[in-house]
């Protein structure tokens, strides 16, 4: 891919060791300019950090602080990427911050489920209407990391599962309102990634007056990451999605650990299975 038709991705959510870095640093080996953006820039990986550190011309990375839940902090990012793309605009947007919570639907906090939302769900919408413009320029792709938690309802992970349920629907939807415009739009339901998600994850408190209290330390167990034990690689996932957007997939694309048989488990299986076997 030569300078001079060089395209352009920015990723949210680049913490070393999860998707989003995976998938910076993928994008970044298929000739990307790649912004890779975090809440807290202390936390991006050392190849990353590298190629950004090359003179100015000659690094395929621009690292960027944003926070997808200020509004400032996303007119920064937009103003930083226009600035250096100028009239090219932006060729791909990947909206993969997020955030797991297991924690029983009795127990749960309202007011920390609202803001599980405000990540998982308005924070993507927010990073549509303020970049569109620049994809618009490129006829470029909109990417909305969801989950297989969306159409399987784990014990203890129903706030998690809802919000990215709601992008599931809101981003088929999306990318009906975005096609004249012409931006397509990608769905991707993520089924098993191993990454460091549940290093941020509390164990949840239950209080002695929880119907669950009896099973609280299973419900500790289910945040110490060895729900990740048999899942995918992240750069082998991040291959995987590079692939689907390169060859212009359009909806959902379901892709990680046993993603094919978990979208056939979904199409052919009656539901009171899958409700067995989640």
């Amino acid at each position: 891919m030569s300078a001079s038709i060089q395209k352009s991705v920015l990723i949210t959510g680049c913490s070393d060791g999860g998707i989003g870095s995976a998938l910076a640093e993928t994008f970044l080996e298929r000739g990307y300019h790649v912004f890779a953006t975090l809440r807290n820039l202390s936390k991006v990986s050392s190849r990353l950090s590298a190629e950004a550190a090359k003179p100015k011309g000659n690094n395929n990375v621009t690292i960027l602080q944003l926070d997808v839940l200020s509004p400032d902090s996303m007119a920064a990012a937009v103003a930083s990427v226009k600035a250096a793309t100028g009239d090219r605009g932006l060729d791909i947007l990947v909206n993969n911050s997020g955030q797991a919570q297991i924690l029983p639907a009795l127990d749960t906090d309202i007011d920390e489920a609202r803001k599980l939302f405000d990540l998982n769900f308005w924070a993507p919408l927010a990073m549509v209407q303020a970049f569109t413009p620049l994809l618009i320029e490129a006829r470029g792709c909109l990417v909305n990391n969801a989950s297989v938690s969306a159409y399987v309802p784990m014990p203890f992970s129903g706030t998690y599962g809802a919000s990215k349920a709601a992008l599931v629907l809101a981003s088929n939807t999306w990318q009906r309102e975005l096609a004249p415009l012409g931006i397509r739009t990608m769905t991707l339901i993520t089924c098993g990634v191993k990454t460091k998600a549940f290093d941020s994850v509390e164990a949840p408190q239950l209080p002695t007056s929880s119907y669950y209290h009896a099973i609280r330390d299973y419900l500790a167990q289910l945040t110490d990451g060895r729900l990740q034990n048999d899942a995918m690689d992240a750069h082998r996932y991040a291959r995987d999605v590079v692939r689907a957007v390169e060859r212009g997939a359009l909806g959902e694309v379901w892709v990680g650990q046993n993603a094919f048989a978990s979208r056939m488990a979904w199409l052919l299986l009656p539901w009171s299975i899958i409700v067995s076997l989640s």
